[in-house]
């Protein structure tokens, strides 16, 4: 198994939120517990209406460090709209210092229509570094 054929799924409230992550050999280093994970997030809505991508709330933990958590708004900039059978699409990034971790976390999203606000899941995702899947 490699980090490329991982991907995790979660469905809430209609809306499908798929993570593939990869540890990133070539920004690590782990002599001094510098472990660098990306991530591609596919976001579709199944909904019958357009939805907005208002905010992130993410939970990162790695077997060094306390559990870590990041708020803010949107993903990378934006604050998307997802018409009804479309998808979103985006790549981030996230250090850890140790060669294992997990993320997970909920998005905050609003019905474009009515303006009512709603949590979607983020599923668990694990985090290895490649040396440890082989």
């Amino acid at each position: 198994m490699t980090d490329k054929s991982r991907t995790y799924q979660a469905q809430t409230n209609r809306i499908i939120v798929t993570v593939r992550p990869m540890y990133e050999s070539n920004e690590s280093n782990p002599s001094i517990g510098k472990f660098i994970f990306s991530y591609h997030v596919h976001i579709k809505n199944i909904g019958f209406e357009p939805v907005k991508l208002l905010s992130r709330h993410w939970r990162i933990a790695d077997t060094l460090t306390p559990l870590r958590e990041i708020l803010g708004e949107g993903v990378i900039g934006q604050q998307p709209i997802i018409e009804e059978n479309q998808s979103f699409e985006y790549a981030s990034w996230s250090p850890i210092n140790s060669a294992i971790g997990m993320m997970s976390g909920t998005y905050t999203f609003m019905r474009v229509k009515d303006g009512s606000e709603f949590e979607v899941e983020i599923p668990p995702f694990y985090l290895y570094a490649d040396f440890i899947l082989n």
